[in-house]
């Protein structure tokens, strides 16, 4: 049995069994008397700082490497801490950082499209499309057929080379996820067209401003074939790792009925959503993103706190007869590569 199937037979929506929306304004309540949406920014200067200065740490090590191929032994390093990067990026979009719009705003297109070459715009558009209706086949756009399928009814219309992606694409995950770095990259590029034009102008600057700025950093520190090398790895190692940070959230949860009773916010954050279990490390390698649960309940809850809330959020799912689910770190990804197996499985015994 699939892990949404396992989900689907506990869940208020399988068993006919109504969550009221009221379910959700007592966990609000006691998260607000503890402090807990209150914003950490002691916190997120410090990361802040200490990621820049790690940024310009590697940067002067290209230089002072780059003769040789232990400049390689770098482009692991760089791609983590684009992620870190990614990570601080996302919080401000989601006004973790900063209640000041122009000061979230800021802090995003500065992480985003000038340090990382990722439309802001893009990714906030997006993202709060998918925070609004977490795996809706009609409303998530993390969900929507596009070279990875998430339901049996995607995969069926799947023709030619897309049936055989789908066929093997519990094989072919992670492989794939080492170019999410630079799809991600293309996708702000052709977002620019949806956006308004003074928006446009900052964010297609901006965008420029990194593939410049990165072609001259690697051609200034490195040889060309070595430069080429280091993209490469670079690339590769952070679209994996953002693979790894984004894939076990919600992939093989609960999806809701696009015909069926609309869910309440409660209902809807907690079916879809899955936790991934670990210590301080598993927080900082994940960005927080292991909380999913708590995130998708309180989106602007600052990422430090979303470890404090668990207990809380735990046991009012527990009290109100709600399922809580939460992987290990390895059983998370095996849940999801398992849900990717059996969309294409049809597909396979024909």
């Amino acid at each position: 049995m699939s892990q949404a199937a396992a989900v689907a037979e506990r869940s208020p929506v399988s068993t006919g069994k109504k969550s009221a929306g009221s379910d959700f304004a007592p966990l609000l309540r006691t998260v607000k008397e503890q402090g807990l949406l209150d914003r950490r920014i002691g916190w997120y200067t410090r990361t802040i700082a200490v990621n820049a200065f790690a940024l310009a740490a590697v940067g002067v090590g290209m230089f002072l490497l780059g003769g040789s191929w232990w400049v390689l032994l770098l482009a692991p390093v760089l791609s983590v801490l684009c992620a870190r990067t990614a990570f601080i990026g996302h919080d401000a979009g989601h006004s973790q950082i900063s209640a000041n719009r122009s000061v979230g705003r800021t802090i995003g297109l500065v992480h985003g499209n000038l340090l990382l070459g990722m439309s802001s715009a893009w990714w906030n558009d997006k993202h709060n499309r998918h925070h609004a209706n977490p795996n809706h086949v009609d409303k998530d756009p993390d969900v929507a057929a596009n070279v990875l399928v998430w339901t049996s009814r995607q995969a069926k219309v799947r023709v030619g080379f897309q049936r055989w992606l789908t066929r093997n694409q519990s094989w072919l995950f992670f492989p794939l996820t080492l170019l999410q770095g630079v799809a991600m990259k293309i996708y702000g590029f052709q977002d620019l067209r949806r956006q308004a034009p003074r928006e446009r102008v900052v964010e297609g600057l901006l965008l420029v401003a990194h593939l410049v700025g990165y072609t001259t950093l690697l051609l200034a520190a490195m040889p060309l074939g070595h430069a080429i090398a280091f993209a490469a790895v670079h690339q590769a190692l952070f679209g994996l790792h953002l693979g790894l940070a984004f894939a076990p959230n919600h992939k093989g949860m609960e999806m809701p009925d696009p015909n069926g009773e609309r869910w309440g916010h409660l209902q809807r954050q907690v079916l879809t959503s899955r936790n991934v279990r670990g210590g301080p490390v598993t927080d900082w390698f994940l960005g927080g993103l292991n909380y999913q649960i708590e995130h998708h309940l309180f989106p602007s809850m600052p990422r430090p706190n979303l470890r404090l809330a668990q207990p809380v959020v735990r046991a009012h799912c527990a009290a109100v007869g709600m399922p809580y689910t939460e992987a290990g770190f390895v059983d998370s990804y095996r849940q999801v590569l398992r849900h990717m197996y059996e969309v294409g499985e049809p597909l396979r015994v024909e």
